[in-house]
């Protein structure tokens, strides 16, 4: 069974919410990895068209397989395969193998993002000897299916094996609902249609998920290797009128969108920099930050959580703008959605901090454009702060789950049943969250600048917060108080919410020796080096391992599992707790550097969601999360 740490993922995306991803072995372990996969409605309504490909090479009479894939119930086909002699992710994904015989192969994937003019997101593969060899050939046999990213597919008489072939080009249409596959390639098409049944993912079925997927192959592209490098690029027009694009001959095209990625990329001065191109992406007209690859789409907590890091650490103010103006558009009732459905329908609203985390980013955008020409325009400008304003008197005059402000200036929150807090999983956190308390009174000292009527509020929340957080007993801060909306009622497990009271945002509620006993408790029971675990060891139920089906890793999810994106209100708390100016150079060896080290570890020049909340610390959740990019880039940029 494969593991994040022995088989790393890579990631290539298209800039409207799809990509290709697999593993550095080649063997697809999820069901969410595929080389061709299309956003019908950006970045949603995703959809996988060409999975993987099955690859062989033919020599002197030898049939030498390129590729693995895992069956059930646990049969890896074949057992053996060329020896990897070197993998490198950069600039895009490259194989070397080593196939015997002094036969060594170089295989490349990269997917080209949403270009200039009417072409489309294409992803290319490539194959070429490094030393040429005579009476080589290449085999390619793509596997295809047709569904939404999280669906597994099966075989049935309604897909359609019919190809219209022409020249350099073959188009698929399995479905009729679903946007046809195109192909071009140097090679030969032969038709052959045939069903792969029975294809094992072994990281879906280690999260108790359905994990066996049948898939259709409707035919092989056959290369003779000795002329030179093999090419086969695959996209997905969604209409007719678009199988008129790639309009150069395939050489051509794909010389200068090679070029073209060469010099994208290199233009980024870090991996981390690069990485946080990829959760940009378009939604309608605008722009939006998808949360995390493979599976998730875009949600209001995480893009504006990850949007400081990810925007204005790396100088894209004008991105920012945009997606502060695309979320805009969505308030309802002084809340922004949390997020938005896969397959359609209405957006749910159901985040108490995401909003106030909106009202943060747009502080920190503004702040941003006054130190750059040209200004943010007087009417962009009016329009961010009036949807800021409008979650502050939603929340005043209260709103969805019993979102409120309270008598003593503080927020109270939550139903039954309803996780309204980043800890989203099976921790309802009822009553007054401190983290949400920290974002609640930065957000009123944000409005108070341009709104008189937030002071009085905001002093009252400040007496109040420093009256009722602080555990004398425990030398930290409260996680909740007046829990399930009881007076008094406090829960004091230590978890990382508090250290948002000191860093993380620009007003620290908590200073002097109680901001250092803060921060000296969370460095001591919950700092690790990919972050911060979500409970301390020794708290009930905490959780050391986030294994097992939905059920058990719904319990661990925030009670111990580490999460990276906490160490960039943890680092700032910790600078402003022993100085800013002599600390960056400790605080860069102690924090930074051992998260940059996970860059190789899981999701290949990314940061994965979540960890195991002990040694080794495995990688675990999402393997490509923009807030732990986000976090990342902001960390650098405050080190130095």
């Amino acid at each position: 069974m494969s593991d994040a740490l022995t088989d790393p993922e890579w990631l290539e995306t298209d800039g409207r919410g799809a990509y290709a991803s697999g593993t550095v072995s080649g063997i697809r372990t999820r069901r969410y990895h595929a080389l061709l996969m299309t956003a019908t409605t950006p970045p949603t309504g995703r959809v996988t068209l060409v999975n993987g490909v099955e690859a062989w090479i033919e020599v002197d009479g030898k049939r030498l397989p390129l590729t693995s894939q895992y069956y059930a119930p646990g049969v890896l086909v074949p057992d053996h395969g060329p020896a990897l002699a070197a993998f490198s992710p950069d600039p895009w994904p490259r194989w070397t193998l080593q196939l015997g015989d002094g036969l060594v192969l170089e295989h490349a994937v990269f997917l080209s993002p949403e270009p200039r003019g009417p072409e489309l997101p294409a992803v290319v593969l490539s194959w070429r000897l490094v030393v040429p060899r005579a009476g080589c050939r290449l085999s390619v046999r793509p596997l295809i299916s047709g569904r939404d990213i999280h669906a597994l597919h099966y075989e049935n008489a309604v897909f359609s094996f019919d190809k219209d072939a022409a020249g350099d080009r073959v188009i698929w249409r399995p479905y009729t609902s679903l946007p046809a596959i195109l192909a071009r390639s140097n090679g030969r098409y032969r038709h052959d249609p045939v069903w792969y049944r029975r294809f094992l993912y072994t990281e879906e079925a280690a999260r108790g998920l359905d994990a066996v997927e049948d898939l259709a192959a409707p035919g092989v592209f056959e290369w003779d290797l000795s002329a030179g490098e093999a090419t086969l690029v695959l996209t997905a027009p969604r209409h007719a009128t678009e199988t008129t694009t790639f309009r150069q001959s395939l050489s051509r095209w794909l010389s200068s969108t090679r070029r073209a990625e060469e010099r994208r990329r290199a233009a980024f001065p870090s991996r981390l920099q690069c990485a946080a191109a990829a959760y940009l992406v378009r939604r309608g007209s605008g722009k939006t930050i998808i949360a995390g690859y493979p599976w998730f789409t875009d949600w209001g907590r995480d893009t504006f959580i990850s949007l400081r890091g990810l925007c204005l650490s790396t100088g894209r103010l004008k991105e920012a703008r945009a997606i502060l103006e695309a979320w805009c558009g969505t308030l309802s009732d002084g809340m922004l959605p949390n997020r938005f459905i896969e397959g359609g329908g209405p957006p749910q609203y159901n985040s108490v901090d995401g909003s106030l985390w909106f009202i943060i980013a747009v502080d920190a955008v503004l702040r941003a454009a006054t130190r750059v020409r040209p200004a943010v325009p007087r009417k962009e400008r009016e329009r961010l702060l009036a949807a800021a304003n409008a979650v502050l008197t939603g929340y005043a005059r209260g709103t969805r789950y019993g979102i409120r402000l309270d008598v003593d200036g503080l927020l109270a929150a939550g139903e039954p049943g309803v996780q309204l807090t980043w800890m989203d999983a099976r921790t309802p956190r009822i009553g007054k969250p401190v983290e949400v308390q920290a974002l609640w009174l930065n957000a009123l000292a944000i409005g108070a600048a341009s709104d008189d009527r937030w002071r009085e509020p905001l002093e009252r929340g400040r007496r109040a917060f420093a009256a009722r957080f602080w555990n004398a007993e425990r030398g930290c801060l409260y996680d909740v108080v007046d829990v399930d909306h009881q007076p008094g009622a406090v829960d004091g497990r230590i978890r990382p919410n508090q250290i948002f009271a000191v860093g993380g945002l620009p007003l620290q509620l908590v200073d002097g020796s109680q901001a250092a006993s803060i921060v000296a408790t969370v460095e001591d029971q919950l700092l690790t080096p990919l972050g911060l675990r979500s409970l301390a060891p020794g708290e009930p139920d905490y959780h050391p391992r986030y294994v097992g089906d939905m059920r058990a890793r719904d319990a661990a999810y925030h009670q111990g599992t580490v999460w990276p994106w906490l160490l960039g209100p943890f680092v700032d708390a910790w600078l402003r707790v022993h100085g800013a100016t002599e600390a960056r150079a400790e605080a860069r060896r102690r924090f930074l550097d051992p998260l940059l080290a996970h860059l190789d570890r899981a999701g290949l020049g990314h940061i994965s969601e979540i960890a195991d909340a002990e040694p080794p610390f495995t990688p675990r959740g999402c393997p490509f999360q923009a807030w732990s990019v986000g976090e990342a880039l902001r960390i650098a940029e405050a080190l130095g």
